[in-house]
């Protein structure tokens, strides 16, 4: 049996944009496993309102140069007690390691993520930040307007 030949890549460039895919489809996946976990109840309006509050996170960080919240949109969506379903107390923690693309809301969050990552959605929620389930009552939400009522969620933009 004959050993393979490793080469090595010709240019730095070819390997800079396959790691630059590489992360673009692992911020898609935990993007879409995020709008899976905190609205796959809500449908598309609801999933693309909340990708547009991690969007707005992301873009309010670029501006200021950092936010506590995190600077980009994996540490956005995995900073803890941020968006519950990543934390690991929560019952859809341990749904959202197993969902894939076979689950029709899955499939519809990765689309959803997709194409909010190349800026191709608009934004529902008035440049919200912060959201919250109509049902619940966040101590950060009073006094603040909201900017957005969609579906089951209330949209805030705190800064």
């Amino acid at each position: 049996m004959k050993k393979p030949k490793l080469i090595a890549l010709d240019s730095k460039v070819e390997s800079g944009e396959k790691n630059h895919a590489f992360y673009r489809e692992i911020e898609a996946d935990i993007l879409a496993r995020t709008l899976w976990g905190e609205a796959r109840g809500e449908g598309s309006a609801g999933m693309q309102a909340v990708a547009c509050v991690i969007l707005n996170r992301a873009a309010e960080s670029a501006l200021r140069g950092r936010m506590w919240w995190g600077n980009n949109i994996v540490q956005i969506c995995q900073k803890p007690y941020q968006f519950s379903c990543w934390n690991r107390s929560d019952p859809n923690f341990r749904k959202l390691q197993d969902v894939d693309e076979g689950d029709l809301y899955f499939a519809t969050a990765l689309r959803i993520a997709r194409r909010a990552i190349m800026g191709a959605i608009k934004d529902p929620t008035g440049g919200a930040t912060h959201y919250h389930a109509n049902g619940a009552a966040p101590y950060w939400a009073r006094g603040e307007t909201k900017t957005a009522e969609i579906g089951r969620h209330i949209f805030y933009r705190i800064v």
